[in-house]
């Protein structure tokens, strides 16, 4: 618990406790809910009986919405504020108020039996989400109802997460406020822009990540500073003139050497680095513009802090750091995507056929081929944050 309770980034964390959660209690899969409103929203999805026969695509069911009432389990444990125990959802009594929707059984040809569903409430009495763990198993994979020490474990356990998320949440808050003082100056830095970003980055970081056979932990460790530092990736646009932030036509070449400069900008925000985050965030927001053939900028500077800028000769290929070239594939397949002032949204055909046309001068070649293989991921993921 003490691993999570140091986890920045919401999404990041909602994977680790619906994760921690089925460990306890060797669980074969399960989901995890926010309370947003009225309601509940499926956040995560995990299941690794189906993950052994196809690799799952969560963003395909996360972002559902469940009332909070007693037509669904989830929702029933939601309003009551107590877990419950099922050892097999389809023999329910009839004497319950809810009900089990089969729907995603049927579709991936899944049996849901035992479920322990569990509300995550603070000590102020206050719902954040439901953890619902499913389909106990034992060592030979024979599927077993969950225990009473179990629901014992997984409350305590929610109790403590509630906290974590909590935090969680007023981090991401705090960001998107930032995001939120670029928006007023540069339209098209949206939070929706920057949520999406930081989701394609952190999908494509772990795919390289497990390809480069870097160790799970350093890969969860990366991946939580990493989608809170894409989505500052342009904050130094902050300080750029409103004339060239808003002007509508084409800028000048003046205008557009004047625009190279948030880069530098947005690096300086994070000077006398406290974390590993401001490192990452200040190299990302440096570094996201360079190309792998060396034709981007700022390129290399001595000095960012220095009152006498001038930009210097691109930096090329693994001179470029990791983080900052995921980034930048993340940031133009998104602008490609996205309808702009400038542009209607392009067909994904089209953001497809650019890609790989800059695979080894825009883009580092293993991080294109590594986009190609999971698209439709990134595609849902486009999808949610719509």
């Amino acid at each position: 618990m003490e691993e999570i309770s140091h986890i920045k980034d919401i999404d990041t964390l909602l994977e680790n406790v619906l994760f921690e959660a089925r460990k306890i209690t060797n669980a074969d899969a399960g989901s995890i809910f926010l309370k947003e409103d009225d309601c509940l929203t499926f956040e995560y999805v995990q299941n690794d009986t189906l993950d052994s026969k196809r690799k799952i695509n969560r963003y395909e069911y996360d972002q559902k919405k469940i009332a909070i009432n007693n037509r669904s389990i989830a929702g029933y444990a939601a309003s009551i504020k107590k877990s419950i125990l099922i050892d097999d959802v389809y023999n329910l009594s009839k004497d319950e108020p809810y009900s089990f929707n089969r729907k995603f059984d049927k579709l991936s040809s899944y049996r849901t039996k035992s479920i322990l569903t569990v509300p995550m409430v603070t000590s102020r009495d206050k719902i954040i989400g439901v953890i619902q763990i499913i389909n106990k198993n034992d060592s030979s994979g024979a599927i077993l109802p969950f225990s009473k020490d179990d629901e014992f474990t997984v409350n305590l356990f929610a109790q403590q997460a509630a906290v974590s998320i909590e935090k969680a949440i007023m981090t991401r808050e705090i960001i998107l406020r930032m995001i939120r003082i670029a928006e007023l100056r540069d339209p098209l830095e949206t939070g929706i822009h920057v949520n999406r970003v930081g989701a394609f980055s952190t999908e494509i970081y772990v795919n390289w990540a497990r390809g480069m056979k870097i160790p799970e932990n350093e890969i969860k460790r990366n991946k939580d500073i990493l989608r809170i530092s894409a989505m500052l990736h342009d904050v130094g646009k902050v300080a750029i003139s409103d004339s060239i932030l808003k002007k509508k036509g084409k800028l000048s070449e003046e205008e557009f050497k004047k625009m190279k400069f948030h880069t530098v900008f947005g690096a300086r925000l994070f000077k006398d680095s406290k974390s590993e985050w401001d490192d990452m965030a200040a190299s990302i927001s440096l570094n996201h513009h360079e190309k792998w053939d060396g034709s981007g900028y700022p390129g290399k500077i001595v000095d960012i802090f220095s009152n006498d800028l001038n930009l210097g000769e691109g930096k090329k290929g693994n001179e470029i750091p990791i983080f900052a070239r995921i980034v930048s594939l993340s940031d133009v397949f998104d602008a490609l995507l996205s309808n702009r002032t400038y542009k209607k949204s392009w067909p994904k055909k089209k953001v497809e056929s650019l890609i790989r046309q800059e695979r080894g001068r825009h883009f580092d070649p293993v991080l294109v081929d590594i986009f190609m293989d999971i698209k439709n991921t990134l595609y849902s993921i486009w999808e949610r944050y719509s």
